[in-house]
Parts: structure tokens; C-alpha cells; sequence
């Protein structure tokens, strides 16, 4: 059934009405942090206008090794993990009562920790009630829930958060967020809505610390300073590359496995080097190849940190490369500042998900709301 044409973002008008101050609270699939942006927000629905007020990150600390047991589908008692629900709700709470004393909240927008994701099933662990009680604020999380009960596929929902944060009146950008898996939005150069796309690229983050954890002994390669040091061995690059394009193939909604460690195992001969920088050749391509026919990348995530991969992307793409600092949104926390858009749309009742992105079949107001 044809959807009727949605509204266009409308230029920005006087509005007597005062700013929210809005935090976003955004744990991925990297499992290594809880990243936090408060903004503050003028206008309201499609016309919003969102500036930066303070950023945080907090360590999940021992959360993480449980949180990835969840992820990973390892078992864990009913008990096990209501505790480790709880805990992480508490440790929300802790990072952001500074900011609220600071701050003065006003809304606080959580994604939660996706251990489960596989449409029409997703769990994105979280207990809003710890938080909108200890802080006295309204919480809004589980943003996914309506578009999955509409038939969507639950994700990517950053597209319409990018589009009011990066969007150019003439120039058609990709948006892309290095992840533990990479996403990628599509913003035309204009205001039309029904023109933005959005997807789900392939494993990234994960692929890169998957190498690390394999062959350096670390958690990730920091910086990409193995990598850098590297040589790329093109045949195992392209055999890592046929992986991950059978992932961006799917067009949306990447699960949490990680589907490269058998490649990591196969080619361990290459040296810990040579097979860091393999791997940041193969994610790049298979991004650049998803982002084909935009005129100007823009990069965010964590993966930004990672010199080699960067550096990758900048050399493969046909387009000018750069970060999103270089926009006002910085690099390490354009999903948190995205979360913090969307839970405010949420508020003023404006649908998040894009139909043309998730497949749903229609769109719908998201979240579940905990009042104090």
C-alpha cells in the first residue's frame, strides 16, 4: 500500500516556546562504554534545532563481560540477568546526576544495550524506572518497539537524527558511523524526507577488535597503530570483503554475532600487522562500495580513532572524506547526540522511523515512557 507523502523539515521560524535540555544515553554493539550527550533543544517536530551542550563517557567497567555474555547468547539465569538489568540502569543514574545538577535535564533518551536483535524480536536492556525516579525526570527508551510492531525491521533509526543534525540544502552526503557494525545514512542535499536512506553496512568494530583480541593481545588496536604498520595482503582482503558484502547485501538490521571471527582464525600466518591492516582494507572498501554516489562522506563512531581505517576510506572513496568534529558533532558522540534528537521527537509525538529505511508499514510514535 502506497504511504502518503510525508511533510518537509520547514525553515526555522521564531518560537517563543523555551529550549529542552535533553540528554542521550547511548551504549553499541562494542559493548565498552556508556556514551552521554546533553543538548539543548529549540523548536519543536521536524523543525528542531539541537546544540551541544556537554558530553560524557563512563566505562561499563564489570557490566561489560556480562552484557556481552547476554550479547553473544551465552547462558544466564533469569536472576542473573535482572541484576545485571539493574546494575546497568544504576549506572545511567550515576553518570548523569552530575549532569543533571549541572544541566538542569529535562528529558533523558536511553537506547539501552541491544543483547537480541532479530525482527520482529529485539531486546534492548533496560530499566527506565531507576533512572526517571532517581533523577525526577521523564526517561524515554525502547525506541525501537513501534516500527518492529508496524513490520519494520527496527533499525537504522539514526536517519532522520542525521538529517537534522547534518543535513546540506544541495549537497548529497552519507553518513557514516563506524560502529561495532558500520551504518551508513543517505541525506540528499535539500529537505525532503521521503528521499532519506539508511542501512545497515557490516560488521566493523567488531571485525577490527576481533583481530586485536586474536593477534595483539588487546581489547582493540588503539589508534590503528598495528594496522598503520601493516601491509594489506589483497587476497585475504577480498576474501574478508566477500563476508562482509554479503551482510551489507541484507540492506538493513545487522544482529550482534560476529560473523568474521572463522576469517581472523584462517589467516593468522599473515602476521598480527599485516592482518590489522587486512582487515581495515576490507571494511573500508565494503563501506565505500555502500556509499557509492554520495559527494561527500562524513565520518563518525568509534572507529574514527582508527588511523589506518580512516585513512583507508579517504584513499578508496571517489568523494571527499571528513569527520563530523568538522560540523559540530563530534565524532565520538553522534549517536548519543542522535538519541537525545529522537527521544525529543518522540515527545513532541513526531514519528522517528522512516518507513523507506526500516520496511514497516507504516510509521508510528515510538517509546516507552517512565514518568517520576
Amino acid at each position: 500500500m502506497r504511504q502518503p507523502r510525508r511533510k518537509t523539515a520547514e525553515p526555522i521560524l521564531p518560537d517563543s516556546r523555551p529550549a529542552r535540555i535533553v540528554a542521550g544515553c547511548m551504549t553499541g554493539t562494542s559493548i565498552d562504554g556508556l556514551d552521554i550527550a546533553v543538548l539543548r533543544i529549540r523548536h519543536f517536530g521536524l523543525r528542531l534545532h539541537a546544540t551541544l551542550e556537554a558530553t560524557s563517557t563512563v566505562p561499563l567497567g564489570k557490566l561489560a563481560a556480562p552484557l556481552r555474555r547476554l550479547a553473544e547468547q551465552q547462558p544466564m539465569t533469569a536472576g542473573e540477568i535482572a541484576q545485571v538489568q539493574r546494575e546497568f540502569s544504576l549506572l545511567h543514574l550515576a553518570a548523569l546526576k552530575p549532569l543533571h545538577e549541572k544541566h538542569k535535564l529535562q528529558l533523558v533518551s536511553v537506547h539501552g544495550q541491544t543483547v537480541f536483535h532479530a525482527p520482529p524480536d529485539s531486546w534492548q536492556l533496560f530499566q527506565p524506572a531507576p533512572l526517571a525516579h532517581g533523577l525526577g525526570v521523564p526517561v524515554v527508551c525502547d525506541l525501537r518497539a513501534a516500527d518492529l510492531a508496524n513490520g519494520g525491521q527496527g533499525a537504522p533509526l539514526t536517519p532522520l537524527a542525521d538529517f537534522l543534525l547534518l543535513r546540506h540544502g544541495t549537497e548529497d552526503r552519507a553518513v557514516v558511523n563506524l560502529g561495532g557494525f558500520c551504518n551508513l545514512t543517505r541525506l540528499p542535499g535539500g529537505h525532503d524526507i521521503d528521499r532519506i536512506a539508511g542501512l545497515d553496512v557490516c560488521a566493523c568494530n567488531q571485525v577490527l577488535d576481533a583481530v586485536a583480541r586474536a593477534v595483539l593481545d588487546a581489547a582493540y588496536d588503539r589508534n590503528g597503530q598495528a594496522a598503520m604498520q601493516g601491509t594489506t595482503d589483497e587476497r585475504a582482503a577480498t576474501r574478508l570483503a566477500t563476508l562482509l558484502r554479503r551482510q551489507a547485501k541484507s540492506g538493513r538490521s545487522l544482529g550482534t554475532g560476529d560473523e568474521a571471527v572463522a576469517w581472523v582464525e584462517a589467516h593468522r600466518g599473515l602476521g598480527p600487522a599485516d592482518l590489522a591492516a587486512t582487515a581495515c582494507a576490507a571494511v573500508a572498501s565494503t563501506i565505500v562500495q555502500a556509499a557509492s554516489g554520495a559527494q561527500r562522506l562524513i565520518l563518525a563512531g568509534g572507529g574514527t580513532r582508527n588511523r589506518r581505517l580512516v585513512a583507508e576510506l579517504a584513499a578508496r572513496a571517489a568523494c571527499p572524506v571528513q569527520l563530523s568534529d568538522d560540523l559540530e558533532v563530534p565524532t565520538a558522540y553522534r549517536e548519543a547526540m542522535g538519541w537525545a534528537v529522537l527521544g525529543a521527537l518522540c515527545q513532541d509525538r513526531q514519528a522517528i522511523a522512516l518507513p523507506q529505511v526500516t520496511g514497516a508499514e507504516r510509521s508510528a510514535v515510538a517509546g516507552l515512557w517512565c514518568l517520576p
